[in-house]
C-alpha cells in the first residue's frame, strides 16, 4: 500500500470488542474493503448485519493475497500463529499489525519467521472495555485514547507512519513510540497490576462474604474492582508471558502495602499522613498529563 492511502483491502482478525472497534472505525478511512475473520460464525454474522464489515470467513485463506493492511485483535499467541500459519496466503506487500498487551515475545516471534516484503508493526491501543463481544464494539473507545506502537529493527519508516497516521484518524490523541521492552514494563504496572490488585480484592473473603457486603459498597469499592470482571483467558495469558516484569511490580506493591500497614500497626498518624499526601501529589500529577 502506498503511503498512508487507505483506499485498500483491510482484514481484522478476531470480531470480538477491539477487532470490531477497529473495522468501525476504519470506516472514516473509506477503504476499498473490510474483510473481517473469527471462526465464530454468530460475530461474523453479527459484523455483517451491522455493516462493519463486507465480507466474512472463520479462518484465513487465499483470500487474503486480497489484503493490504491486516489488523490482528486476537490473543497473542493466536496472534503468532495466525501470521505463521497464513504466511503463504499474505501477498509479500502485506503489511500487519496487531492490538495485543504484551509486546516483546509477539514481535520477536513474528519477526522470526516473517519474510523480507512483509512487515509487521506491533501496536496497542490503550482502550478497552469490561464487556466483551463484538455487540459492545464502538468507534467512539479510540476516541482521544493513547496508541502505543513499539518498532523493531525490521520496520520502515512507511509501516511505521501508516500505522501511527491509522490511529490518529481512529481518533487516538496520542501515539507514542516504545520499544517492545519498554511497553511491557511500563503495562506491568499501569495495566496488569491493577487487574491483579482488582482480582485479588475480589478473593480477599470466603466465597458469599461480597455478597453479604453489597450494601456496604460504594464507589471506591466499585472503582477499586471494576477490572475484576475480567477476561480470563486472555488475562491468564497477559500474566505468564509478563511474568517477570509483573511479579516484579506485584513485589514493590506488596511492600507498599507493609509500609502502610506498620504505620497502622504502631498507630503512627505522621507516617499515615505522609503516604496518603505523597499519594494525592503523585495523582494529580497524573491527572494533569
Amino acid at each position: 500500500m502506498e503511503d498512508c492511502d487507505f483506499k485498500v483491502n483491510i482484514a481484522v482478525v478476531g470480531m470480538g470488542l477491539i477487532g470490531g472497534s477497529y473495522a468501525m472505525a476504519l470506516r472514516v478511512l473509506n477503504p476499498k474493503s473490510i474483510i473481517g475473520i473469527d471462526k465464530d460464525k454468530k460475530a461474523l454474522d453479527n459484523a455483517l448485519h451491522r455493516g462493519i464489515i463486507d465480507r466474512g470467513y472463520e479462518s484465513g485463506g487465499r483470500f487474503l493475497k486480497e489484503v493490504d493492511l491486516a489488523i490482528i485483535a486476537l490473543y497473542p499467541r493466536d496472534t503468532v500463529e495466525f501470521v505463521k500459519n497464513n504466511l503463504s496466503n499474505f501477498k509479500m506487500e502485506v503489511l500487519i499489525t496487531d492490538t495485543s498487551s504484551v509486546k516483546k515475545d509477539v514481535v520477536n516471534n513474528i519477526n522470526a519467521f516473517l519474510p523480507d516484503g512483509m512487515e509487521f508493526v506491533s501496536g496497542h491501543p490503550m482502550t478497552g472495555r469490561e464487556c466483551r463481544g463484538i455487540e459492545f464494539a464502538s468507534a467512539d473507545i479510540f476516541t482521544k485514547a493513547n496508541y502505543i506502537i513499539t518498532p523493531s529493527s525490521k520496520n520502515t519508516s512507511r509501516g511505521l507512519k501508516v500505522i501511527d497516521t491509522m490511529a490518529r484518524k481512529m481518533g487516538c490523541s496520542n501515539v507514542t513510540y516504545v520499544s517492545p521492552e519498554e511497553h511491557d514494563d511500563a503495562i506491568a504496572f499501569t495495566s496488569q497490576l491493577p487487574h491483579v490488585v482488582a482480582v485479588s480484592l475480589m478473593n480477599s473473603h470466603e466465597e458469599g462474604f461480597i455478597d453479604h457486603m453489597a450494601l456496604f459498597t460504594g464507589g471506591s469499592f466499585r472503582d477499586a474492582t471494576r477490572v475484576a470482571q475480567i477476561n480470563s483467558g486472555l488475562w491468564s495469558q497477559l500474566f505468564i508471558m509478563n511474568s517477570n516484569k509483573l511479579v516484579d511490580e506485584i513485589e514493590r506493591f506488596q511492600r507498599s502495602i507493609d509500609r502502610l500497614k506498620t504505620a497502622i500497626i504502631y498507630r503512627d498518624m505522621k507516617s499515615i499522613d505522609h503516604i496518603f499526601q505523597n499519594a494525592i501529589r503523585r495523582r494529580k500529577a497524573l491527572v494533569k498529563r
